[in-house]
């Protein structure tokens, strides 16, 4: 095993057998520093449950149709809507497959995966990254990176190609439906329910304290998106700009076609509570910082 020295970072390989039950000392051939070193915790061998499957998304519509649809396929669902969340629950409940949004709150959805990919506990669990791309006809390609998912899916993909992916990551055929009867029930139509919104906030219907913190996150959300959008899809160029403190003119062009769709979706009630966008931005440069 390797210990670092805490005072001159040395780093010190160090023969397991040599480590007594109770721990040992061992002194650093750099500086004298003295180190008490423990056998490391054996990890888990536990196997993966192959029926169950954790859901994280921060969309409650979008996680009822997935749930939906693994539970009628004879899937036990766990969900989680933040990154850390679904970190602590994938490490506890051993998941066959992790269906995570991209832009999950807290923590990214590729963020986790990558972290968790590389963790042993987590070396047998498959995962499906889901986007949500604010323009469907703009892009036709993957994402420069998976970040070590299994798959990818976009949102408006969900009923038409989840169990196809699924089950090939499973290993199993696909349910087959009896003929002439076609799949529609429990599929939230999400476009009518934005629809709906906007025709309520035009007609002036009074808003509760309960619809505005709803408007924030779904601000909050769609600033993620956008986001996740721009850096997905230009990971190395997103990440020298982070690190020489750039990212502001090297996608203006970007932001400022983002920034138009938000102020367009998100009414300005909710707007003047504060600059989620501008938050959201600066928020995920600031810690994606910290792992550059």
């Amino acid at each position: 095993m390797v210990v670092v020295c805490p005072k001159c970072k040395t780093r010190l390989k160090i023969d397991e057998g040599k480590i007594k039950q109770e721990g040992s000392r061992f002194k650093c051939p750099k500086c004298g520093t003295v180190l008490f070193v423990k056998k490391p915790v054996p990890v888990s061998t536990k196997e993966v449950d192959k029926t169950k499957i954790i859901v994280a998304h921060s969309n409650p519509a979008i996680v009822n149709e997935i749930t939906s649809l693994l539970n009628k396929n004879g899937y036990q669902t766990i969900t989680s809507s933040d990154g850390i969340d679904a970190m602590v629950k994938t490490i506890k409940e051993r998941p066959f497959l992790v269906i995570i949004e991209v832009s999950l709150p807290k923590i990214y959805g590729f963020e986790v995966c990558k972290r968790l990919k590389a963790r042993t506990e987590a070396k047998d669990t498959k995962f499906i990254l889901i986007g949500s791309i604010y323009d469907k006809n703009r892009y036709k390609r993957e994402p420069l990176s998976l970040y070590s998912a299994d798959d990818y899916i976009y949102d408006h993909q969900l009923s038409e190609l989840l169990m196809e992916k699924v089950n090939a990551l499973k290993g199993t055929k696909p349910v087959e439906k009896k003929a002439g009867i076609e799949d529609k029930a429990e599929k939230p139509d999400l476009e009518e329910i934005e629809k709906k919104e906007e025709t309520r906030l035009k007609t002036g219907t009074e808003i509760t304290e309960t619809d505005l913190e709803e408007k924030i996150e779904r601000a909050r959300r769609l600033a993620r998106t956008i986001l996740s959008d721009i850096y997905l899809y230009n990971t190395p160029r997103a990440d020298r700009a982070i690190r020489n403190n750039s990212f502001y003119s090297e996608f203006a062009s970007e932001i400022k076609e983002g920034l138009k769709l938000y102020d367009n979706r998100i009414p300005r009630d909710v707007r003047e509570k504060g600059d989620f966008f501008k938050e959201t931005i600066q928020y995920f440069i600031e810690n994606k910082k910290k792992t550059l």
